[in-house]
């Protein structure tokens, strides 16, 4: 999985480091760290934005207790039923499903 530090997430995103670190902390998109460097799942920008309803299952996650370790590994998981991962469905703008899911774990 290719792994963007904060700089290049800025520069993916065509801002400055002050907004992407600012996107990180609102929720916007899932940091973890490596390394003990903070970096971000690339797969999580469709182009120059962050994927379109993400940041709301993020959200979800979240208010489930789960960490952003857990909730990456949860977005990344291969998943038969959908098919692909959480995160691929989100990029093929399947967001209903996904969000259903992750509200579900929420309980």
């Amino acid at each position: 999985m290719e792994m963007l530090t904060v700089p290049e997430l800025a520069e993916r995103l065509g801002t400055d480091v002050v907004h992407a670190r600012t996107m990180l902390k609102e929720g916007a998109l899932l940091a973890v760290k490596r390394d003990g460097v903070l970096v971000v799942p690339a797969r999580q920008l469709d182009g120059d934005q962050p994927v379109k309803h993400l940041g709301a299952v993020l959200r979800l996650l979240r208010d489930g207790g789960y960490s952003d370790e857990e909730a990456l590994g949860w977005i990344s998981a291969e998943d038969d039923s959908l098919p692909g991962s959480p995160l691929d469905a989100l990029h093929e703008d399947r967001a209903t499903e996904v969000k259903r899911r992750a509200q579900a774990l929420a309980f």
